[in-house]
């Protein structure tokens, strides 16, 4: 065999293992040895805390969805960070009348992971609900979550977040098949142990389980429950714990968020390499399936072409593959250039594919160049998109 050839057949095999190889891995693992958590009412004190910058279009809405959860009033307070927030954030919270809601204000602008810092250490409550300042949460949610932090061997659990159907764009029908993906394998990956990150937009947090985060992290929904699975604690995914968000209708909005937490994934692995060891850490293979691999992604889908061009002559087998290759890019382009072909499922589907591949290229570059990611970018006046993950 060939040097292209060996090329040919690993990238292959790598984007194979990936996107269907591991799903397919996590699905029988979860019907051979699944892990039940052990759920039951639970009502202990718990704070919801909302870290926000320049959200007043939502900070009202936002803490009304808070204050109006299933749950014993006197058991759930609403603490809001404004991370050096210019608009009026500040005084809408100061406008709530109701002393179960609290401010908890930064006059500079520092990122997220420096006000979760101080955010926890300010809390009492052994439990904490992190969301972020868009999206409403369903009235059961916080309940919903709490009942999986019945079971003590549960450290972190995250919520499940649901778009609008109405109004969505052909492109984010696209990325909402893609999200269901990736809400399956992160459902799949709680049952057999832990999931890798939360839900940024909802997660339940065991306080005691909580370490500081540096300053500049960018993903503090994935390092958080990773140091929750490293202190022997399992993180969970909740079905029933539902966020709601606006349509994905933006492709410019949500290429900045999806940018945004790549470079966060090359933080992570970069940063924290001894996560990807498994004596150390336990869901280890799910982390290098989940998140290393999809960064090996782009690469793979080069070598793939470029080495298929070269074995082209090598008989039907290669023409054919050549001929999927470039018929999937076709399709692609096709969608970007003539925004109707949007509407048939395959060109959607193979327009997200190459899109959030494309999207890890520019997350390597944004990681390389671009010291203060950590920081919030509104593609919106008020308009915080924080959501982890993939």
């Amino acid at each position: 065999m060939t040097l292209a050839q060996v090329a040919f057949f690993a990238s292959v095999a790598v984007l194979a293992y990936t996107y269907a190889g591991y799903p397919l891995l996590l699905a029988v693992w979860a019907k051979l040895a699944p892990r039940p958590v052990r759920r039951e009412a639970f009502e202990p004190d718990v704070a919801i805390v909302v870290v926000v910058h320049n959200g007043a279009a939502f900070i009202g809405r936002k803490i009304a969805s808070c204050l109006g959860q299933d749950y014993p009033p006197g058991r759930l307070r609403v603490l809001v960070v404004s991370d050096g927030s210019e608009d009026s954030t500040c005084a809408v919270v100061d406008s709530i009348e109701d002393a179960r809601v609290s401010l908890l204000a930064f006059p500079q602008r520092r990122g997220k992971a420096a006000c979760v810092n101080d955010a926890l250490a300010a809390c009492r409550e052994r439990f904490v609900v992190m969301t972020d300042v868009r999206q409403p949460l369903d009235p059961l949610a916080v309940r919903r979550l709490l009942e999986n932090l019945a079971d003590e061997n549960v450290g972190a659990v995250s919520g499940k977040l649901m778009h609008e159907r109405q109004g969505m764009s052909d492109f984010g029908e696209g990325l909402d098949a893609y999200w269901r993906y990736e809400q399956f394998m992160r459902r799949t990956e709680s049952r057999i142990h832990s999931m890798v990150g939360v839900l940024g937009a909802l997660y339940a947090l065991r306080r005691q389980c909580f370490r500081e985060i540096p300053p500049q992290t960018i993903l503090d929904d994935v390092l958080i429950p990773m140091r929750v699975v490293l202190q022997g604690r399992r993180v969970v995914f909740e079905n029933e714990a539902l966020v709601y968000d606006e349509a994905l209708s933006d492709a410019s909005r949500e290429r900045t968020r999806k940018v945004r937490t790549l470079a966060g994934n090359f933080q992570l692995l970069t940063s924290y390499p001894a996560l990807l060891v498994p004596w150390r850490n336990p869901i280890a293979l799910q982390l290098i399936s989940h998140k290393l691999m999809r960064l090996i992604g782009p690469l793979a889908l080069a070598v793939a072409l470029v080495t298929n061009i070269v074995l082209i002559d090598g008989g039907f087998f290669f023409v054919a593959t050549l001929a999927i290759q470039i018929a999937g890019y076709g399709l692609a382009l096709l969608g970007a250039l003539w925004p109707r072909a949007g509407r048939l499922r395959l060109v959607r589907l193979t327009m997200a594919f190459v899109s959030l591949n494309w999207f890890v290229v520019l997350g390597f570059v944004e990681f390389a160049s671009n010291r203060d990611t950590h920081l919030w970018k509104n593609p919106s006046p008020s308009a915080d998109d924080t959501r982890s993950s993939t």
